[in-house]
């Protein structure tokens, strides 16, 4: 089954699709695979009623993506669920109009009101969670490694899964973590000193005494959001910060030993500025300012033009 989607936001802003999927690392963590050269993600995705879906989403005709579900073609139910986790992925249904129109005028950015800006998601608040505390601390390759064990462990298969590694499974439910301790996520997924925090936080879910999904509810203020993060085991002020972009709060600046270093060198600095100094240049944006800075040190991040797109998967 194959499905158009328009790439445009709320507002009729467009959707880049190629550097959407650019946005952050974490798309590109199981179950999730991005082909950069031609702008595609193959996620596992669960539906209701029914094992995982194999899913690719990739150029489709111009202003539009296409969804291809591999082998036959979904109900309607699973239709519908598949979708819906689509669009939270490409995060169609934010309207970010009122960046574009501070960006049109701001000549290092005004490259992004081409369609860039939009930050990828996983279908869950749980899995972007669980996926920023595996940066935490540690090498970008110990992360994908992380991911990767977790993932293929618990990981529900696709009927098209592979038999040993990740691909073809749905990111673990907070369920099936939650029956697992300390011992599993240090010697299994090797997650080090997060393995309490990983207990902690699944069965926290599992059991219902944590809602990390309400903290996507509009009505929560950042200072909220941000305090409740703040809370959990194991999340410090940079994973909090990340969360708070992936969950649409853009006021906060990820000022940290990668991002200041880079934000100069792309700027044209000789020395890293002070953290004021890079505040003001970005105050312009308000609860936008932590957006605009993630696009100005992410902007070398861009490459050429996808080649052809890739055949759907069997």
């Amino acid at each position: 089954m194959d499905l158009d989607l328009p790439l445009r936001g709320p507002a009729g802003e467009p959707v880049d699709l190629h550097r959407t999927l650019l946005s952050h690392g974490l798309i590109s963590l199981p179950p999730m695979a991005i082909d950069e050269g031609v702008g595609t993600i193959e996620v596992t995705l669960p539906v209701p009623g029914g094992p995982p879906r194999l899913v690719r989403v990739q150029p489709g005709k111009p202003g539009y993506a296409r969804m291809d579900v591999a082998g036959r073609a979904p109900g309607a139910r699973a239709r519908e669920a598949l979708l819906a986790s689509v669009r939270r992925i490409l995060n169609l249904d934010e309207d970010l109009s009122a960046f574009y129109a501070v960006a049109a005028s701001d000549p290092d950015l005004a490259w992004v009101t081409a369609g860039a800006a939009r930050m990828a998601r996983s279908p869950t608040v749980f899995e972007d969670l669980v996926k920023t505390l595996f940066t935490t601390n540690c090498s970008w390759a110990l992360t994908i490694k992380m991911t990767s064990a977790l993932v293929a462990s618990l990981g529900e298969p696709s009927a098209g899964a592979d038999p040993e590694g990740p691909r073809g499974r749905a990111f673990p439910t907070p369920e099936a973590m939650a029956a697992h301790d300390e011992r599993f996520y240090r010697e299994v997924v090797r997650s080090g000193y997060r393995a309490p925090h990983l207990v902690w936080l699944s069965r926290a879910v599992a059991d219902g005494s944590l809602d990390l999904e309400a903290l996507a509810d509009p009505s929560l203020t950042e200072e909220e959001v941000e305090a409740r993060l703040l809370a959990i085991p194991g999340i410090g002020p940079y994973a909090s910060a990340l969360m708070l972009l992936l969950l649409g709060r853009y006021s906060r600046l990820i000022l940290d030993s990668w991002s200041r270093p880079t934000y100069a060198r792309l700027a044209g600095y000789k020395v890293t500025p002070k953290d004021s100094t890079i505040l003001r240049r970005f105050r312009r944006y308000g609860p936008y300012a932590g957006l605009a800075f993630w696009c100005a040190i992410t902007r070398d991040w861009l490459t050429p033009p996808p080649r052809e797109a890739a055949p759907a998967p069997a």
